[in-house]
């Protein structure tokens, strides 16, 4: 009799996260550019050395600013993002159920793996927070986990690369992986798939404050605190990037999901209860020791990454899906839909903001006066309002520009203006305009394209680390390649 039911499992499996997905990401229906908070996705791109990881700033958009400018040639960036989304969350989905699978779980556990994954509170609120690829990587790190526990090479590597999407994604793609299974080609591949934005932070010095590390640090949300809200996945530091429910005391549901998934814990292998662990517990210290967190972002490599602790919680995501799937009966695992659901039920209404806009004038003006040469901006502020909403200036997607890179949270300084910037300030006030030529600046742009102000004998700048970041940009395009056409044949090496 159940035999016969069988088949029906896998249509409900795709419709049941196409509906979740649906839920999510509706708004990105409309006609438009993405333009919301550190979302900033325009029609076309420039292939810019910002693009590639030598900017002005840290190289914390590479790859993936040097991807859509490649797309952009061929079709609406703005668009290709929308199908990577759609397209990873049914990968995520898929690896939800690989995991699930992992661990021995029921079908309706594997059901509820799937919604654990797509429709939790740290996903939504981070794409309230516009970052679209960290999104990404937190729906695929339980295939990473499952995929790489199973010695199953080719999706895994697949996974790995769109994780590596951004720095965060790599480093956390690539630390699941090798915890659950330590191979070197996993982790030669995760080296290689790091090149693009490691090389240029080699090159470049960090930008960051200290004080980002404590402003960044996770929040307290209604009644539950931050231990609370960290135990139920949420907790990002911007409280305007949050689901009403969450302040309204629906946090309380992800509580008592946490404490419903311990049912499961004998169940799931250690080394997934070790790694979550870690990441929870490192996410609550973070949060509770402030200095701490200080100290690791500015006097430790790489630490700026993690100056967003809420980030560390990407390390547990795989753990709860693990102990969803764990549960033996189906009034506990049907109360764990519910309360995964509960906790943040107000998502579909909440992600409305992230509608498109329609892409600003100034846009296509710019891009036409610059010709592909560096535009300096004076004043021009990091952040603009779109909508009301502090977003990611998209003129630093638009044109080669000398970015600002001042950010200020609650009036406290956490990154400083970049030197060329600063500099470019400098020799504007005291009316040297050519003098910008030294700092490779072509174009002037005050306000308007009537008073640009071309300077003379300046052209694109395609320098040493154009070329060395469109390079690394090839190779981790090849690696894609590799993982889909070749990764099939090291499975076999890889499980030994």
């Amino acid at each position: 009799m159940l035999r016969q039911h069988i088949p029906l499992w896998p249509g409900l499996y795709c419709g049941w996260a196409v509906l979740l997905l649906g839920f999510l990401m509706w708004p990105l229906l409309f006609p438009g550019v993405l333009l919301h908070r550190d979302m900033a996705v325009i029609n076309s791109p420039v292939l810019s050395a910002a693009a590639l990881g030598f900017g002005d700033l840290a190289a914390r958009n590479a790859p993936q600013d040097g991807l859509l400018a490649l797309v952009g040639f061929v079709l609406p960036a703005s668009w290709f993002v929308r199908l990577l989304l759609l397209g990873s969350g049914l990968f995520g989905a898929y690896g939800a159920l690989s995991l699930a699978r992992f661990v021995g779980s029921t079908r309706l556990g594997e059901l509820a793996a799937i919604t654990l994954t797509i429709f939790n509170p740290f996903v939504i609120e981070r794409l309230l927070q516009g970052q679209w690829s960290l999104v990404i990587a937190a729906w695929l790190l339980p295939g990473v986990a499952a995929w790489s526990g199973s010695g199953r090479w080719q999706p895994l590597l697949c996974a790995l690369w769109l994780c590596s999407l951004t720095p965060t994604g790599a480093i956390f793609g690539l630390t699941v992986a090798l915890v659950m299974a330590p191979r070197w080609r996993t982790a030669l591949f995760g080296f290689l798939l790091c090149l693009p934005w490691l090389v240029p932070s080699v090159l470049s010095p960090p930008t960051s404050s200290g004080a980002g590390a404590e402003l960044f640090a996770s929040r307290a949300e209604g009644m539950v605190g931050t231990v609370g809200a960290l135990l139920g996945l949420g907790g990002i530091w911007n409280s305007a990037a949050v689901p009403p429910s969450r302040s309204a005391g629906f946090a309380l549901a992800g509580v008592f999901l946490f404490v419903l998934l311990l049912a499961g814990v004998q169940r799931v292998p250690l080394r997934l209860s070790v790694l979550g662990g870690t990441g929870l517990g490192a996410a609550m210290l973070l949060a509770f020791v402030p200095p701490l967190a200080t100290f690791l972002s500015t006097e430790v490599p790489g630490g700026g990454l993690l100056r967003d602790s809420h980030k560390l919680l990407l390390l547990t995501l795989p753990l709860f899906v693990a102990l969803v799937s764990s549960l033996r009966t189906r009034f506990l695992t049907t109360l764990a839909i519910a309360l995964t659901l509960l906790q943040v039920w107000d998502a579909p209404w909440s992600v409305a903001r992230l509608r498109p806009v329609p892409e600003p004038t100034t846009i296509t003006e710019i891009q036409q006066a610059a010709q592909g040469r560096d535009v300096f901006v004076p004043g021009l502020p990091t952040l603009v309002l779109i909508d009301g909403t502090p977003t990611v200036n998209p003129l630093a997607k638009a044109v080669p520009l000398v970015e600002n890179g001042a950010l200020l949270v609650d009036g406290i300084e956490v990154d400083s203006p970049s030197p060329r910037f600063q500099e470019a300030s400098r020799l504007w006030a005291a009316g040297s305009v050519p003098e910008l030529a030294q700092l490779g600046i072509g174009v002037v742009y005050p306000s308007t394209a009537a008073d640009l102000i071309e300077v003379p004998g300046i052209g694109p700048q395609r320098g040493w680390q154009w070329w060395l970041g469109l390079t690394l940009l090839i190779e981790w395009l090849a690696l894609a390649g590799w993982a889909l056409g070749r990764g099939s044949i090291s499975r076999r090496a890889s499980a030994r």
